[in-house]
């Protein structure tokens, strides 16, 4: 039940928008599907890290000490959910300036719904070569922007034309909080938190 919109989302997207809306499941469900699905590209990346090894193209394929990419694993678990719920809160937040008043939950449907093509995306990490992970995380991206774009008339119950500019904002939110991330990411290192290899 958890997952139960997962494959409508790639194979009939409007319809599983729809049927999102209509639902509006509790708070739990959201949250449940957002902690599961943040699990794929955590688990993913530390078996790349720890026992396949990271190409870059150059040289021999790169280790993380078990430790290291256990610490670097559990951060980003916790940076993956909590992009997404500031996802959702800025997309909350910005629906009043569209004329638009839906809940948090919704806010938070959104977000979660439209951040799973990028959590799926960390499955292409078990070929941990740095080209072909960028092509499947550009196309993730791009499906991830689509199922927004898709989604915010339905969800936030905001018309086509309003929605449009309501997605590219969220969007825009989006890729800021991203930069954050990667700019977190780097002040951590820079207090030794980095990456450790073998």
């Amino acid at each position: 039940m958890i997952l139960n919109h997962l494959m409508g989302l790639y194979t009939h997207p409007k319809q599983e928008w729809h049927t999102i809306e209509k639902s509006h499941e509790a708070l739990k469900s959201s949250l449940s599907h957002v902690l599961l699905v943040a699990l794929i590209p955590v688990i993913c990346t530390f078996i790349a890290a720890t026992q396949i090894g990271w190409n870059l193209g150059v040289g021999e394929p790169l280790f993380l000490t078990q430790q290291s990419a256990l610490v670097m694993s559990v951060s980003m678990y916790f940076g993956l959910i909590a992009g997404v719920f500031a996802l959702a809160y800025l997309a909350f937040w910005m629906a009043k300036t569209f004329d638009a008043t839906p809940s948090y939950t919704q806010a938070l449907e959104l977000a979660a719904y439209t951040a799973t093509p990028l959590f799926m995306v960390g499955l292409a990490s078990l070929y941990p070569a740095l080209w072909f992970m960028m092509v499947v995380g550009l196309i993730g991206l791009a499906y991830s922007v689509y199922l927004l774009y898709t989604g915010v008339p339905i969800i936030m119950n905001i018309p086509e034309e309003k929605g449009f500019i309501y997605a590219s904002s969220v969007v825009t939110a989006g890729l800021v909080l991203l930069v954050a991330l990667m700019a977190t990411s780097v002040i951590l290192w820079s207090f030794g938190l980095g990456p450790m290899y073998q």
